[in-house]
């Protein structure tokens, strides 16, 4: 069929929805390695007049991927509610961002239309959107999950605690821990990625944190980041599992190449669901996404690396999880390649996810060989609290020392939600009063529970203190 527009007396033509798509996309160093990116500024913008006409509905009916190669393609149109996109149908790309943008709309008629979008409609109305328009529109939707902790309830900012040791040292791991809790970080998760990835290692990692749970009575939730496989097997062996984590893509090759597919992510949540762990939930699976996986696995399909970011949370929202967050520069430079490319990443997938349901959080991040720098991360930070992030992840002093890659600190997050009025988790927050950690404003203070805290990690990691 073909898609065209005439722009200051000039014709273009864009072959199929895939091609313009990715024309349409803003400029972004993965698409230019793959050869998608717009050839001009003014070509990029000819695609977006011609995406602003195509029709909602056109996207049932023209796969990006075919349905027959794909089983994500598969989820995505068996499980469209016709239903609730009754509401939306009637629109073009352009009709809905107007939509999604006026004052009438608000988030629960965004939520009720949800399970009628499909990834590559809400990927295509990003596109025709502003920094701000993402964030006007996505801090309208409230996606709330709870497992032990209540992660997405309007006027909060959860934190995942994520407290790496490049040698998985007990010691290190508690030490790095007791940090992120002395200030206020963790009512999403305490989520340790493993330097060591294998089933004994996963299971010494998570009785430590569950000890130290237990021992401090936290109400929040652990989460050992291993291969989905090797959290099946540590359940098998007696293991306190929280939630079940995986990196997920957009596409069924893609998740191949993290030796995943839908049937082993669905035996894995219904695993977990068997232990009933959750105390006031039973959201369990965790999932991490960032632009580029796909085409770093040549499993892209010709489709621009925001448009498969989305269909990646179409696997997502299949097994309702507690956390989904975007490591948004994690991957690197040959993807994302400034701050400015990473910035508009993190906007676009926070809001591409809060339109299909997810509780999203975002890694802001970067690597050290990128474009950016600390300023940058602030910025985005910022922008991701006000447009209503379910959680950000933060590390000590900002640097993954296993991983090797900057991110936002405890103190960046805490700095956050002083700045902006939003608050913990009412569950931890309730449990850091209780420990005296908060004033009367609910700022954070050196708590008189400090030593028996202390004590209690340390007792956790097996290690006598030193001196």
């Amino acid at each position: 069929m073909g898609y065209g527009v005439t722009l200051a007396g000039e014709s273009f033509r864009f072959e199929d929805l895939r091609e313009l798509l990715a024309r349409a996309s803003p400029r972004r160093s993965g698409d230019e390695l793959a050869g998608l990116a717009a050839e001009s500024d003014t070509q990029r913008v000819a695609a977006r007049y011609a995406l602003a006409e195509v029709p909602l509905a056109r996207f049932l009916d023209e796969a990006l991927v075919p349905y027959e190669a794909d089983e994500v393609t598969r989820l995505i149109l068996d499980t469209h509610d016709q239903a609730a996109f009754a509401a939306v149908s009637h629109l073009t790309v352009g009709g809905f961002r107007d939509w999604l943008l006026r004052h009438e709309t608000d988030g629960a008629a965004i939520a009720a239309a949800s399970p009628g979008l499909t990834p590559e409609m809400v990927a295509a109305v990003s596109k025709l959107m502003r920094n701000q328009d993402l964030v006007a529109a996505a801090r309208k939707v409230s996606v709330v999950t709870r497992f032990r902790s209540t992660v997405g309830l309007p006027g909060r900012l959860a934190s995942r605690l994520q407290p790496n040791h490049p040698t998985d040292d007990l010691r290190g791991i508690a030490a790095s821990t007791l940090d992120g809790l002395l200030l206020g970080a963790g009512d999403a998760v305490i989520g340790v990625n493993p330097a060591g990835d294998n089933v004994p290692n996963g299971i010494t990692l998570l009785r430590m944190l569950d000890d130290l749970r237990q021992r401090h009575a936290i109400p929040t939730q652990s989460c050992v980041l291993t291969h989905v496989t090797n959290t099946i097997a540590m359940m098998e062996r007696g293991a306190p599992v929280d939630l079940v984590f995986q990196s997920v893509a957009g596409t069924e090759a893609a998740n191949r190449g993290f030796g995943v597919d839908l049937a082993v992510l669905r035996e894995a949540h219904e695993a977990a669901l068997s232990l009933k762990r959750g105390t006031i939930g039973d959201n369990c699976m965790y999932f991490e996404t960032g632009q580029g996986a796909a085409l770093s696995a040549e499993a892209h399909h010709g489709v621009d690396q925001q448009t498969v970011e989305a269909r990646a949370y179409a696997v997502a929202r299949a097994f309702r999880p507690l956390l989904v967050n975007t490591v948004v520069g994690f991957i690197g430079p040959e993807y994302l390649f400034d701050a400015k490319q990473i910035t508009r990443a993190g906007l676009e997938d926070h809001f591409c996810g809060k339109l299909l349901g997810l509780p999203m959080g975002v890694d802001v991040c970067y690597t050290n060989h990128a474009e950016a720098d600390a300023d940058d991360m602030d910025n985005l930070a910022i922008l991701l609290a006000a447009a209503g992030a379910n959680f950000l992840i933060a590390v000590p002093g900002t640097d993954d020392i296993m991983l090797n890659y900057q991110s936002l600190s405890f103190h960046d997050v805490l700095q956050l939600r002083a700045t902006t009025g939003l608050r913990a988790a009412p569950e931890f927050e309730a449990w850091l009063e209780g420990l005296g950690m908060l004033d009367g404003q609910r700022r954070l203070r050196t708590p008189p529970g400090r030593s028996a805290l202390l004590a209690g990690v340390i007792e956790a990691s097996g290690e006598a203190p030193h001196g």
